[in-house]
């Protein structure tokens, strides 16, 4: 589908930065950064100057330092003009717009329900939010320095009411949330700062995984199952409810198709078959993993209202019937029938991949604990 990304805020910017790195030749038709941290922005190395801007001359250009209420006035006076600052990617293209945002800032989580609004208000088209949750150790008081019998305050201490706050305002104002759970992918005693490149790189592969399987490139090999901005729409709502998404990937052996004599094999220019147990092992694999893998956010039983699937890889080994199986163990662990599909065929490539996306889910443990902090 044709998408336009907003990153809002310092987490929003890097992760829209890694975005652009590795995907803005596919499903991206307008791309930008929005932040009240002039420094910030300076530092994101893969969207244009032309795409980044900074707004709130009243914030001194060096962020707000977690004062979320100032983020608040910030978006609902400058709301319209970051909308206008996206003219020149050409915003009507767009199928849907996605906000990527950490949810326990200021500038970002401030902006985000009023440029949601504003979007919604201008756009005829779905807007979705990706919401990073602050890892829950970013607002608790850290071991003492050692010598010292002291404990150091929370480097975050604003960080989960913020969260809070924002998960709240922005589901009046955007179709879905995707919620990214920090603490869920850190390993340990592990650190956001020390992690970040890694948790980046796993939520911008599932969001390009989800919003990038209906693009076929020319060459490619068609789906048959395409997928659309409709069904997307359909499987993650409208009426802003959480989202979780679940990924996995296998590596396979790609089919030869030349010989060393430089004929394809037995003299024919047809591609080897794949072994068909071999294939269905893969897709099967991939699947279950994906459903019952570590998503982005954790869902309570795997149980959701609605259900999309997407499976992947080159076309030689996207068995039909493997994947209409795994429809029906989809249905069985989210206790869901309205089940979307799609297949994503990658010719040449070199792994099977699918996403489970679950919409409509109960809300995750993380999220009340987030929730209970502003009660």
């Amino acid at each position: 589908m044709r998408l336009h990304v907003i990153g809002l805020g310092g987490a929003g910017g890097r992760i829209v930065d890694r975005l652009a790195a590795d995907h803005d030749d596919r499903f991206l038709t307008g791309l930008n950064a929005f932040d009240t941290d002039a420094e910030a922005l300076a530092s994101l190395d893969h969207v244009g100057e032309e795409r980044r801007y900074r707004f709130g001359d009243a914030a001194g250009g060096d962020g707000l330092g977690g004062d979320l209420h100032a983020g608040r006035q910030l978006g609902e006076a400058h709301a319209g003009e970051l909308s206008r600052a996206m003219d020149d990617e050409n915003p009507s293209r767009a199928q849907a717009f996605l906000l990527v945002v950490g949810l326990g800032g200021a500038a970002g989580a401030g902006v985000a329900p009023s440029l949601a609004a504003e979007l919604d208000r201008t756009y005829d088209v779905p807007v979705y939010a990706v919401g990073v949750l602050p890892a829950a150790r970013e607002s608790e008081s850290r071991d003492a320095v050692p010598g010292s019998a002291e404990e150091r305050p929370p480097e975050r201490p604003l960080a989960t009411k913020n969260a809070a706050r924002t998960l709240d305002a922005l589901a009046d104002h955007v179709a879905a949330i995707f919620p990214f759970d920090n603490e869920a992918w850190l390993r340990g005693d592990e650190r956001v700062e020390n992690a970040r490149d890694r948790l980046n790189e796993a939520l911008v592969t599932r969001v390009a995984a989800l919003f990038g399987a209906g693009e076929v490139g020319e060459g490619a090999s068609t789906p048959q199952q395409v997928l659309d901005a409709s069904d997307v729409a359909r499987a993650v709502g409208s009426d802003g409810e959480l989202a979780a998404i679940g990924y996995a990937t296998q590596a396979v052996e790609p089919p030869e198709t030349e010989s060393k004599f430089g004929l394809g094999l037995f003299g024919s220019s047809e591609p080897a078959s794949v072994d068909t147990s071999a294939a269905v092992s893969a897709v099967e694999t991939v699947i279950r993993k994906a459903a019952r893998g570590k998503g982005t956010v954790e869902v309570p039983d795997g149980r959701a209202d609605r259900t999309l699937l997407v499976v992947g890889g080159p076309p030689e080994w996207l068995n039909r019937e493997a994947i209409a199986d795994g429809r029906r163990f989809i249905a069985e662990e989210t206790g869901s029938s309205a089940i979307l599909s799609g297949d994503a065929p990658v010719p040449d490539g070199e792994e099977v991949f699918a996403l489970v996306v679950r919409s409509g889910i109960d809300e995750p443990e993380r999220i009340r604990a987030v929730r209970a902090s502003i009660t």
